[in-house]
């Protein structure tokens, strides 16, 4: 039986044919600590296998849940075991001192759930969301409820998708990163502010009272 998959995921097909489920979960879970995989690609591939009669839809929203949440778990603990001392030690060469660390750990503190959960949506973040949350000393529970509330979002939309609208999925696909990469532009504007903002008020904070003039 041919693969029920159009033109930019046929290339999956002999992977979802020989280990199905497997390797839906073993892909997904390499991207989310890093390594350059086609996690999102194999996730919408198999939710047109689903709709096909090729898997079970079900089990391909609960493989790859797992895996997303365990893959950006594993790249919390690389972040936080090992980050924090390469960034001390290395940083102050990409001019990432001690201090602008503090603060962009501060930054994260105060925003990092909801950069954590959008980050799942988004091509680059979502490999190094794990390492990031680690390394800027992100609570490991706070973590991972976004953490899964993010990769919940993520598998139900692209799972669900897929499935609904099978073979026709590429052209949804398209029109969703398109608007997607808008949402991105504003996303990291917004940020960039908050950015801005928030060691602007860290500056006024820690500035010291100027003298009173001299009569």
């Amino acid at each position: 039986m041919a693969a029920p998959l159009p033109g930019p995921l046929a290339h999956l097909a002999p992977l979802l044919g020989h280990y199905g489920y497997w390797a839906v979960g073993a892909v997904v879970l390499v991207e989310d600590f890093g390594v350059p995989a086609p996690g999102e690609t194999i996730l919408v591939a198999a939710g047109v296998y689903a709709g096909a009669g090729r898997l079970n839809i079900v089990a391909v929203a609960a493989v790859a849940f797992g895996a997303a949440v365990l893959g950006d778990n594993i790249g919390y603990l690389v972040g936080h075991s090992g980050g924090r001392a390469f960034v001390h030690r290395w940083g102050r060469y990409v001019l990432l001192t001690p201090e602008r660390f503090q603060a962009a750990e501060d930054f994260f503190g105060r925003h990092g759930g909801k950069i954590v959960t959008v980050a799942r949506f988004i091509e680059g973040l979502r490999q190094a969301n794990g390492i990031v949350a680690g390394t800027t000393g992100m609570p490991w529970r706070r973590f991972l409820a976004f953490n899964a509330l993010g990769a919940a979002l993520w598998v139900g939309l692209w799972a669900s998708l897929a499935y609904l609208v099978g073979s026709h999925v590429t052209t949804v696909y398209d029109d969703v990163t398109r608007y997607q990469l808008y949402a991105l532009v504003a996303a990291g504007v917004l940020l960039a502010a908050l950015v801005v903002r928030h060691l602007v008020r860290r500056r006024r904070e820690h500035r010291p009272d100027s003298p009173l003039p001299r009569p």
